[in-house]
């Protein structure tokens, strides 16, 4: 592989995105892109992840596709099985459940169902986020789904260098991958990555340290952690600071250690409260920390609904900063 070209020091997501898919095709002829109108012919995809890449390497490799989201999830576990790496994208995670029986029933399952004689090395790249008026039927965060699949791995970047590193992980990896892009996310920008370099799965990332209480969170939603932490630190109060980064599999460690010093937690995250990755993080830090919390974990998250189409209730529907900044002060009583 040819050195990559020089990357500007400031980028956003979707750029991220592009480099990600450009540095990976172009180290391994096996990686194909497939998906709706992903090709330059169509626009290079809706939110643009994939301009620029059917011209560079053909559209064998970058294959607009109908709309037809069981049929893009069948072609790619199947090319898949053949020894591609081939990247799905669902325009929109909310999508994705037209294609649950080839996502959760094929992808995931394969690799048990063969005795490991079968790899599935597939990544799945979907968008969502709401605050964008896009109603309940594009904008739900659904995580959790595919978190409580076997067999399925499922990454959540936060910014346009993790994006980059994350993704050229779940390409190169032999387990299939869900890549949740955050909307809101896609044009904010941020430090470029160091090309080639892949950010391992299932690591955390501690922001920043702090004593007093522990705040997990991911994709857009540590936005909102860091200006609750930031509002907090104004008034003394010292919160560690952690991205998960990968859903699936969990670090543990990284969030044990972190909790067992701080000895409080809280758990913020786009999606609704229940049944949540939050209430799956705080299960497993009230069995490894029984007896040193000094106060029960803390949840933050959307309401129980679908996401509402009108604003203002859309606006009352996702965790905001001050949401964040009230479960901590909670946990500190």
């Amino acid at each position: 592989m040819n050195a990559p070209a020089s990357t500007p020091r400031r980028i956003n997501m979707v750029q991220a995105i592009q480099l990600a898919l450009d540095d990976a095709m172009a180290q391994d002829a096996s990686v194909l892109v497939l998906g709706e109108d992903i090709a330059d012919a169509q626009g290079g995809g809706v939110f643009k992840c994939t301009a620029g890449l059917s011209a560079k390497y053909g559209t064998d490799r970058v294959k607009s596709t109908p709309i037809a989201e069981q049929a893009i999830m069948g072609a790619a576990v199947g090319a898949a099985l053949g020894g591609m790496r081939p990247v799905a994208e669902i325009m929109l995670m909310n999508f994705t459940a037209v294609a649950m029986d080839q996502i959760v029933n094929h992808a995931a399952k394969l690799r048990f169902m063969t005795g490991g004689q079968t790899h599935v090395p597939l990544t799945i790249r979907t968008a969502t986020g709401a605050g964008f008026g896009t109603g309940g039927q594009h904008a739900d965060y659904l995580e959790a789904w595919f978190a409580h699949t076997a067999g399925m791995k499922v990454v959540a970047p936060s910014n346009p260098a993790d994006a980059y590193g994350l993704l050229l992980s779940c390409i190169f990896d032999d387990d299939p991958c869900v890549f949740i892009e955050n909307l809101p996310l896609y044009f904010a920008p941020g430090e470029a990555p160091e090309r080639g370099v892949r950010v391992p799965l299932g690591q955390a990332k501690v922001l920043r340290e702090g004593s007093d209480v522990t705040l997990i969170s991911y994709s857009r939603t540590l936005l909102e952690a860091t200006a609750a932490a930031d509002a907090l630190a104004k008034d003394g109060v010292s919160v560690e600071l952690i991205d998960l980064r990968t859903i699936a599999p969990l670090d543990m460690a990284t969030l044990a250690a972190s909790v067992g010093k701080t000895r409080r937690a809280v758990v913020a995250h786009e999606a609704q409260v229940d049944f949540g990755v939050g209430g799956e993080i705080a299960t497993r830090l009230h069995q490894q920390l029984f007896g040193r919390l000094l106060a029960p974990v803390g949840r933050v998250g959307a309401a129980r609904s679908p996401v509402p189409f009108s604003k203002s209730l859309e606006s009352a529907f996702l965790p905001t900063p001050a949401r964040i900044q009230a479960a901590v002060l909670d946990t500190l009583k």
